[in-house]
């Protein structure tokens, strides 16, 4: 074989074996699997860093909102909460300008106020639980709070009601455990304080437990809730000058009344508030 016809050859040999490369390149590229929307892709901005703050002032109202660094490990929850307290306080706005306007006017007099701040309750290893406080003022002596909870379940994602917490049936054994703490307390803030019951012959009474919100009590097991404390707002079972009251029960008396599923977050005693 002469020279040039050696060299043509070659050429050819190693066209082909280029283009067998870029044909397994384009079948190994055709093979694989496109890409698909995975759980990033669901991730909408206010979920990946929902703010830890609100505020919003108007001639008519001024509102806030305040969360916890805690919250920041449960992104879902984040996002879900500071959408609801944002829209709760935007129509508390919009309520507080509709009745001033419908009033006439009423100069000289402060803009209505509302606060929301949530802060954290204990966590354990399947449990996280916040507090929420709403305080708002729309004229009057004083202005009037609330509380509220949330119980997260972390591997879940979802709330936890006291349904889902407690076996169905009676809870009598914890109502008694919640009326001997209020009553506790009322003691150590007043020796004189009249005892109250579930009963209600006295001007206040006992709550039922499943009419009152909730959140873990840290307990003296790392990792494990000692108890429930309990948020009783204003006027429940005392006067507007006793104030609320966050009373604790101790996980050993309800502990037969918890599900399967969460009754291992639950162990030790409860470490007291400060």
């Amino acid at each position: 074989m002469t020279a040039p016809l050696r060299m043509l050859a070659l050429s050819l040999a190693v066209a082909a074996t280029l283009a067998g490369c870029n044909r397994d390149k384009a079948e190994d590229k055709a093979a694989a699997p496109a890409p698909t929307a995975g759980a990033g892709a669901m991730v909408t901005p206010a979920d990946a860093a929902a703010p830890m703050a609100f505020e919003s002032k108007t001639p008519f109202a001024e509102v806030n909102l305040t969360l916890p660094i805690a919250i920041k490990s449960q992104p879902d929850l984040h996002a879900r909460l500071y959408a609801a307290a944002v829209r709760d306080l935007r129509e508390f706005s919009e309520g507080a300008q509709a009745d001033r306007t419908e009033a006439g006017g009423d100069e000289g007099v402060g803009a209505y106020s509302k606060e929301i701040a949530i802060t954290p309750g204990a966590e354990t290893g399947k449990l996280f639980s916040l507090i929420r406080t709403d305080s708002e003022y729309t004229g009057g002596v004083h202005p009037n709070s609330s509380f509220a909870a949330i119980l997260w379940d972390k591997a879940l994602k979802r709330e936890v009601a006291a349904a889902d917490l407690f076996k169905s049936g009676d809870l009598s054994a914890l109502d008694i455990a919640l009326c001997a703490a209020v009553n506790a307390e009322k003691k150590k803030r007043d020796p004189q304080a009249q005892t109250i019951s579930l009963t209600g012959g006295e001007m206040w009474k006992c709550p039922r437990a499943s009419t009152v919100p909730f959140v873990l009590a840290t307990g003296t097991q790392p990792g494990k809730a000692g108890g429930l404390v309990f948020l009783i707002g204003p006027y429940q079972v005392g006067s507007y000058a006793e104030g609320p009251y966050e009373v604790t029960v101790p996980q050993s008396a309800f502990r037969s009344l918890l599900v399967p599923a969460y009754a291992d977050e639950f162990a030790g005693e409860p470490k007291p508030q400060d």
